[in-house]
C-alpha cells in the first residue's frame, strides 16, 4: 500500500509518500511546503492545495493520512492550521482518495508502542522502519510518521476523517 502522510500547517506543510506493509516500508518522497505570513491567505492555501494535488497525481497513493492537531486555547492558530487541512482535504477529494487522521498519541503508540514516547524514540523507529536516513525537517518526519501509522493499522480499524 502507498500512503501520503501529511503534517498539516499553513506556514509549513509536511508531505511524505511511504510504501509498504507490515514492519518494512520505503520512503518514496518527502517535502515541506512553506508559505510566508506576508502572503495573502488565498495564495498560501492555493500553494498548499496545488502542491498536495501534484504529489497525489505523481505518486497515486491509495490513502491520505493526516496528523490530527489539537489546540487548547489557541483559536487563531487552530484556524490557520485548518487552512492547511482544508487544502489537503480538497486535493484528496479531487483525487478521489480517502483521508484518515491520527493523533500524536496514536502515532507514538503505533510506532513505539507507548503513547507518551519521546521524539527521539519515534525518530529511532522511523530510521529502523525505513532503513535509511530521515529528512532534517520535523515537519517531513512527522508526515512520514503519520503515513507509517496508517500502514500499521489493520484495515478494519481505520476510520475515515470526519469533522
Amino acid at each position: 500500500m502507498r500512503v501520503l502522510g501529511v503534517d498539516p500547517g499553513i506556514a509549513n506543510l509536511g508531505l511524505a509518500v511511504v510504501e509498504g506493509g507490515g514492519r518494512k516500508a520505503r520512503l518514496l518522497f518527502s517535502e515541506v511546503v512553506t508559505t510566508a505570513s506576508r502572503e495573502p491567505a488565498e495564495a498560501r492555501v492555493g500553494r498548499l492545495f496545488t502542491r498536495t494535488r501534484q504529489v497525489l497525481d505523481a505518486y497515486r497513493p491509495e490513502a491520505v493520512a493526516l496528523e490530527a492537531q489539537y489546540f487548547y486555547r489557541q483559536n487563531e492558530r487552530a484556524f490557520q492550521v485548518g487552512w492547511g487541512v482544508g487544502a489537503v482535504l480538497a486535493a484528496a477529494s479531487l483525487a478521489g482518495r480517502p483521508v484518515f487522521a491520527y493523533g500524536p498519541m496514536q502515532i507514538k503508540k503505533a510506532l513505539v508502542g507507548a503513547g507518551r514516547a519521546e521524539k527521539s524514540q519515534v525518530a529511532f523507529m522511523l530510521r529502523a522502519l525505513l532503513d535509511g536516513p530521515l529528512p532534517s525537517s520535523n515537519h517531513a518526519t512527522d508526515a512520514i510518521a503519520v503515513a507509517l501509522t496508517h500502514l500499521a493499522q489493520p484495515p478494519q480499524t481505520r476510520d475515515e476523517f470526519r469533522l
